[in-house]
């Protein structure tokens, strides 16, 4: 299989390929989760991923980050096939991802749970972490810069005096900033959010919408974005893809995609005059 040419989209006006999934399929046993998925995010573009419970919105965050390997097709990051690898490579590659459900770690502190996501690029041996040796301490001092930094991002939801509070006591939509927070910790190229307003009220709902435009402007990110909330869609994609049945059957601008007829469908069923 040739690797996508990059600079094919970029002569066609697109913004240059982060990621590109290629005639995607996975398979378990005789389900078919996912089925022949073309789908690309472009260098500081906003995707949202929709489609009714049980599309494959979330199977694809877990092909694309290792979790499931495709039973056919192709993911490529960066020009390289990452398809297939172990989660941890391709974190180290420049991909992370939040879940759909929250996994903090509740009892550590704020300030902990960042410093947690930045060890994973730190050389350190543990015999120059337990003696304290110049290598050690200088990793651990541009650690905590690092996670200061972008918790500083966040301004007064993660603001300073949070930073040795326990994850607990935050609220949940504090939760979900601070895994968003940790995710940028391992200083990606993609962001993979899955459903990052899910459980939030109208207001907190409009400062995610804020926040995902604000990751894509200042932090210059990909994101890829699964989300339920078609206000969040609307008002932060540049591009929306529609899956039904691990199938894509729409993509395009939101109103486009909203306004198709196999998207309906797939939402409302065959008949949505029915349910009037």
């Amino acid at each position: 299989m040739t690797i996508p040419d990059a600079t094919s989209s970029e002569l066609s006006g697109e913004p240059r390929a982060v990621i590109h999934i290629d005639s995607l399929s996975l398979s378990f046993g005789g389900l078919r989760a996912l089925s022949g998925l073309d789908l690309r995010v472009g260098d500081r573009e906003v995707v949202s991923v929709i489609g009714p419970n049980g599309a494959g919105k979330t199977t694809v965050f877990n092909v694309i980050t290792g979790v499931y390997a495709p039973s056919e097709g192709d993911v490529w990051f960066g020009g390289e096939s990452i398809a297939g690898k172990p989660p941890h490579v391709i974190a180290r590659r420049g991909v992370a991802r939040t879940f759909q459900t929250l996994r903090l770690f509740l009892n550590m502190s704020v300030l902990e749970n960042v410093l947690a996501a930045t060890y994973g690029a730190t050389k350190a041996t543990p015999a120059e972490s337990v003696l304290r040796l110049p290598r050690a301490r200088r990793e651990e001092r541009e650690a905590r810069e690092l996670a200061q930094e972008i918790l500083g991002f966040f301004g007064q939801r993660l603001a300073g005096h949070r930073w040795d509070q326990p994850a607990y006591v935050l609220s949940y939509a504090n939760r979900r900033r601070l895994e968003i927070a940790r995710a940028l910790a391992t200083r990606p190229r993609l962001l993979l959010l899955d459903e990052p307003a899910a459980g939030m009220n109208p207001a907190e709902t409009h400062e995610v919408t804020e926040l995902i435009g604000r990751l894509r402007d200042e932090r210059e990110l990909a994101i890829l974005v699964i989300e339920h909330d078609m206000h969040v869609v609307a008002g932060c994609s540049d591009r929306v893809v529609a899956l039904d049945h691990g199938v894509k059957i729409a993509e395009g601008s939101f109103d486009e995609v909203a306004d198709h007829p196999a998207v309906i469908e797939a939402y409302l069923g065959r008949d949505p005059g029915a349910l009037r």
